[in-house]
């Protein structure tokens, strides 16, 4: 019998098998992951920004993990040897009505404790020259990053610890037992006396398999990129954001130059027909029958109604992708972007139709369940799993009952 059965292998479950390694040495870990490598999904195809948490409400879990986490990923790359880079970021107003939001980024980024400074569009300008803007605001702690070559150092740590991790193990069933739960899957049944859940996009299906009763349901939203051609390259020197819409959960489309040296633009959110939907003709009748006959779902519809649409317009239609890149960077043409690969962000929606705007983490008799750790969870990963190592019990010294 193990003593924990992690679900999930992204950069929250390996960094949580890292964790108790470190917190409880003699425990038997178990990580069940059920694609052939590790970071499939979320975490390996997200950005690769080490985020600074200057988005985030003070006192939050994100801005207080993002905050910690942007110093300790870095310091966990210099440690190991991982390619990474500092290169700071520019927020910037391109309208007239953007700036007292962009005034409002700024005080949160000093609520937040964090380096920023607000920078006239020629200081911008000096950081990057092709930006077209009204006022910026410079924030000096973000960077880039592969974050699948930081789970793939994760899972080294893990294993060098002791830990059993399982690729292409698909859980099938979890059934509650009095000593902690038999879990059955694709490659044979475990027993462990404690359940923890980070299994991203499936993490609502995993905790009703473990009897318990998730809070909110995982509603898939498909980032859709470009990539500048390489000729283009250089009208991005580091990251180029715009100011982000207050009352919508996403960043708008953006200028990310990657660890690589390649320059990535968007992403767009659109609603995916499919949990692991990466093209737009995903589609499976099980996830979407699942998002259409959610009260909360159309909740969301009715308060978010236009951005939706020019989500949808944004995907459909390059030219107005291109026409929402041209707000930053009115040089850039059609010819000059590509497609690449998205991402699909597992969104926790309540019944009420409000998007869980924090990381959600529950604890349930002999479980622990992730329900929502979208971005800034990679930059986070070393907090949120040493958090999470923190919340179970020490099975080393302690007897817990399901009835406990």
């Amino acid at each position: 019998m193990y003593d924990y059965a992690i679900v999930g292998g992204g950069i929250v479950g390996l960094s949580t098998a890292v964790a108790l390694g470190k917190r409880y040495p003699n425990a038997k870990v178990l990580l069940l992951e059920k694609e052939g490598q590790w970071a499939f999904h979320q975490t390996g195809n997200n950005s690769g920004v080490i985020h600074s948490g200057i988005y985030y409400k003070p006192g939050s879990f994100k801005a207080k993990f993002c905050r910690d986490g942007s110093r300790s990923i870095v310091q966990f790359c210099q440690e190991h040897g991982l390619e990474h880079e500092i290169c700071g970021k520019v927020i910037v107003a391109t309208k007239p009505a953007e700036l007292p939001l962009l005034d409002n980024i700024y005080q949160r980024g000093l609520d937040n404790g964090l380096k920023v400074e607000k920078i006239s569009a020629q200081a911008v300008n000096e950081i990057e020259p092709h930006v077209r803007c009204l006022a910026g605001v410079r924030v000096y702690s973000t960077g880039i990053v592969s974050y699948k070559q930081v789970c793939q150092k994760y899972a080294e740590i893990a294993a060098s610890q002791g830990a059993d991790l399982r690729l292409s193990t698909r859980v099938e069933s979890c059934i509650r037992t009095t000593e902690g739960y038999e879990i059955a899957t694709s490659r044979g049944s475990f027993t462990a006396r404690f359940l923890i859940n980070c299994a991203g996009l499936h993490c609502d299906r995993v905790a009703k398999l473990a009897a318990a009763t998730p809070p909110a349901k995982i509603v898939p939203f498909r980032g859709e990129y470009y990539e500048l051609t390489p000729e283009k390259r250089y009208l991005v020197k580091g990251l180029i954001y715009p100011v982000p819409n207050p009352n919508f959960p996403f960043l708008g489309v953006h200028f990310t130059r990657m660890i690589d040296g390649t320059v990535h633009a968007g992403p767009n959110a659109v609603l995916s027909f499919k949990r692991e939907g990466y093209r737009k003709t995903d589609f499976n009748l099980r996830d979407f029958t699942e998002v259409m006959t959610y009260p909360g779902f159309w909740k969301l519809m009715s308060k978010h109604a236009d951005q939706g649409i020019q989500e949808m317009i944004r995907s459909l239609f390059k030219a107005a992708f291109v026409r929402s890149l041209q707000e930053l960077i009115p040089e850039v043409q059609s010819a000059d972007l590509v497609p690449t690969h998205a991402g699909v962000r597992a969104q926790a929606l309540l019944p009420d139709g409000k998007l869980v705007d924090d990381f959600l983490i529950e604890r349930e008799h002999h479980a622990l369940h992730v329900y929502n750790a979208p971005s800034p969870a990679a930059t986070s990963s070393l907090e949120i799993g040493s958090a999470i190592a923190a919340q179970v019990p020490d099975l080393q010294t302690s007897q817990i009952a399901l009835n406990s």
